[in-house]
């Protein structure tokens, strides 16, 4: 009985990434002024709510050696008031308004987001227009000096005073080579951020926070023609900056390096980190389902192997870690009390070795890829969402309104490209990294296991 109603089931609920209808779009609209700057308006009448977006195309990857942390405190100082909205108002007035905002910045880009009811459209789109136009001449040494403070003791929260906190900034320059955007963290060294003055930070405004460097997206309850002329009339007068030229990274492969870090932690932990490949490139859809596979959830081969059926680790994770330049696989693993973590690798090992020799089940395939459609459309249901993704798009494909294509990469994955890149990617040379409790060195990996 339980045989047949398992199969009943089977046919009532077809799978997720077998589905068939109509392309899933989001339409837009998409204008550039004559300063540069690009426009993308998303129109869902949904609910009277709008996000905007905004995205300029700096991250920590655009720094230079020596100066690293500029994008991220430039972040900080975005809040600090500009010609028009002077500190505090750009917080105040969204408040008033029912809106909220934040700001991340990440290897590749910063953005700045507002949301809240559809009506406040025109003081987000001022505000962002006052701060970009004209924040630079409020610009001076006490407001730079008070958020360099603010992200030193982000740093020490983060990363010095955080458990297992110095992970990757261990990790990152034995990954990439010396000089690589990714050598260093998004955060920025605490030499760097002390050595940062007023007139550092304004020439790195004067670069990259210009119209011809940053893309808007206004998504929710709009009108695209009420929309550019809001943003004309608001941007227009800003003017355009020089261009910006980024050089490409020389290849590069990732020789085995061993490495041990003795912290304030309780459990050894223990990091594998290969080198893989930059987002949307050819093997980026597979090696994201090999992550699932490995450890995306209860029944994954790490986490039972380690966690549930083993029992040496008390959490798994794989996670493939892709950016616009490049692109890096990390799997982690914390010991249960009693486990040295050549214990774990050697489990990790032998799992990886399996899965390259023998790909995923047919079951784990069309569950990996079942459940990362799903995630991927569940974020569709909030505009916030989508307005980062068409941003996302845009920067990275030139097209704002991929998602069907992005799904579609998923879809055609097989269970012989996740063996495939298993293969030339996971058992390549790597970063070993063991984080151990100050004064139980012995805890560490000590040695590669043999392929």
């Amino acid at each position: 009985m339980l045989r047949r109603l398992l199969a009943l089931v089977a046919l009532a609920v077809p799978a997720v990434g077998h589905a068939q209808g109509p392309a899933l779009r989001v339409p837009v609209t998409v204008d550039t002024l004559p300063n540069g700057l690009t426009l993308i308006v998303h129109e869902d009448h949904s609910v009277p709510v709008v996000t905007t977006n905004v995205w300029y195309h700096v991250g920590s990857g655009d720094e230079r050696v020596g100066r690293t942390g500029f994008a991220h405190l430039f972040e900080h100082l975005m809040f600090m008031g500009s010609k028009n909205a002077p500190y505090p108002q750009f917080d105040r007035l969204l408040e008033a308004a029912g809106a909220n905002n934040n700001g991340s910045t990440t290897t590749d880009r910063t953005n700045y987001y507002e949301e809240g009811p559809a009506g406040s459209l025109p003081l987000m789109l001022w505000l962002e227009a006052d701060r970009l136009g004209w924040m630079l001449e409020t610009m001076d040494a006490p407001k730079v000096d008070l958020q360099r403070d603010v992200v030193k003791n982000e740093r020490r929260q983060s990363y010095e005073n955080q458990p297992y906190g110095l992970s990757f900034e261990t990790m990152a320059p034995a990954l990439y080579p010396k000089g690589h955007p990714y050598s260093w963290t998004t955060i920025g060294a605490m030499a760097d951020l002390s050595a940062a003055s007023l007139e550092d930070v304004k020439d790195f405004f004067r670069t990259y926070y210009a119209p011809n460097n940053a893309t808007i997206v206004v998504a929710g309850d709009v009108k695209a023609d009420s929309v550019r002329a809001l943003v004309r009339t608001l941007f227009a007068e800003i003017p355009r900056g020089p261009a910006i030229t980024r050089p490409t990274p020389a290849p590069f492969t990732v020789r085995d390096t061993l490495m041990v870090l003795e912290d304030r932690v309780q459990l050894p932990r223990l990091y594998l980190a290969w080198h893989a490949v930059p987002e949307f490139s050819a093997d980026d859809a597979a090696l994201d389902v090999a992550a699932y596979v490995l450890a995306g959830a209860r029944n994954a081969r790490l986490t039972q192997a380690l966690v549930f059926r083993g029992e040496l680790a008390t959490n798994a994770s794989a996670f493939n870690a892709s950016k616009r330049l490049d692109g890096d696989f990390q799997v982690v693993a914390t010991a249960r009390p009693g486990f040295a973590l050549d214990t774990l690798r050697a489990v990790i090992d032998a799992e990886l070795r399996t899965l390259a020799a023998g790909g995923p089940t047919a079951r784990e395939l069309e569950q990996a890829k079942n459940a990362i459609e799903a995630s991927f459309l569940n974020r569709l249901e909030f505009t916030s969402a989508k307005a980062d993704q068409l941003n996302a798009y845009f920067y990275a494909k030139g097209t704002a309104d991929w998602f069907q294509q992005d799904l579609d990469r998923y879809r055609r994955v097989t269970a012989a490209d996740v063996q495939r890149v298993v293969r030339q990617y996971l058992l390549a040379g790597r970063v070993t990294l063991s984080i151990v409790p100050q004064g139980k060195p012995q805890l560490a990996a000590t040695r590669r296991i043999v392929q």
